[in-house]
């Protein structure tokens, strides 16, 4: 595990208070969350690991510094010498995602937005993520949450438990129906999580989490639906070691788990 962390008093305070196993890495930025401004990580044809570097715009220029946040793809491949490839879109890693075979999931309400590609029309951006994720088959979700300050990124509507196997929002309202009929009639199984009662941030979901290493992480929000959801997880995924965390502090911040996260697969270095 590595955490980036600015330089100065910020890396000084992490140390004391992580365990030495956690790698600290010292590159300046402007905001947490790792699933938008670090590269994608893939692995090419032969295997090596790479990193597709993505251009970043703060989420449609919506903070008024984001330059650090747009250099640390950079920073973190010279760090590992791992090749960069740099994509001509703007986009954020929690917008797209993919289930390793050949399809990826994403919504028209964050990457159709004029705030993030206007001269790219929804073919062109189609082609070009199908080009860099090495994909076949595009599935466009309508909507997001509501109120979600990313334009809906899909990462807190709906996530891939397998290939054929999609893990979705069940919020109240046409938002989440029409989602779930595009994915129905595009063949994929749904299993529903409900929507965390009695927390009034938004974009509250339980589908922020990440994957590690034979477990997940998922979020806590303070809510009576937070058992339910974990009874859930675990049965969906038996082999696998669930631990629910208290992260409502980090989605005040406007994310969750799942956005302040970077898996890196395994792959020749």
């Amino acid at each position: 595990v590595y955490m980036i962390v600015n330089p100065g008093s910020e890396a000084e305070c992490a140390k004391k208070m992580l365990p030495s196993e956690i790698n600290l890495i010292e590159i300046p930025h402007d905001d947490a969350w790792a699933r938008d401004n670090c590269p994608e990580f893939a692995l090419d044809q032969s295997g090596k690991l790479v990193a597709i570097d993505w251009k970043f715009n703060a989420w449609g220029w919506k903070y008024p510094t984001w330059k650090l946040d747009d250099a640390v793809p950079k920073a973190l491949c010279d760090l590992w010498n791992i090749e960069r490839i740099e994509a001509p879109l703007f986009l954020e890693g929690g917008s797209v995602h993919v289930n390793g075979e050949g399809a990826l999931l994403a919504t028209e309400e964050c990457l159709l937005n004029p705030n993030r590609n206007p001269d790219r029309s929804k073919l062109e951006i189609k082609a070009c993520l199908l080009d860099y994720f090495g994909a076949n088959k595009m599935v466009w979700l309508p909507f997001g949450l509501e109120g979600d300050e990313t334009d809906g990124h899909v990462d807190n509507v709906a996530c891939f438990a397998s290939p054929n196997h999609v893990l979705l929002h069940s919020g109240k309202g046409t938002r989440m129906e029409a989602c779930a009929k595009v994915l129905t009639d595009a063949g994929f199984e749904i299993s529903t999580f409900p929507e965390p009662e009695g927390v009034t941030i938004p974009a509250a979901s339980y589908i922020n989490f990440s994957f590690v290493n034979g477990g997940i992480v998922m979020p806590a929000l303070g809510s009576k639906k937070d058992s339910e959801a974990f009874e859930k997880m675990k049965a969906l995924f038996p082999d696998r070691e669930v631990v629910q965390v208290d992260s409502i502090e980090v989605l005040r911040g406007g994310g969750n788990i799942h956005c302040i996260t970077r898996q890196v697969p395994r792959g020749a270095r």
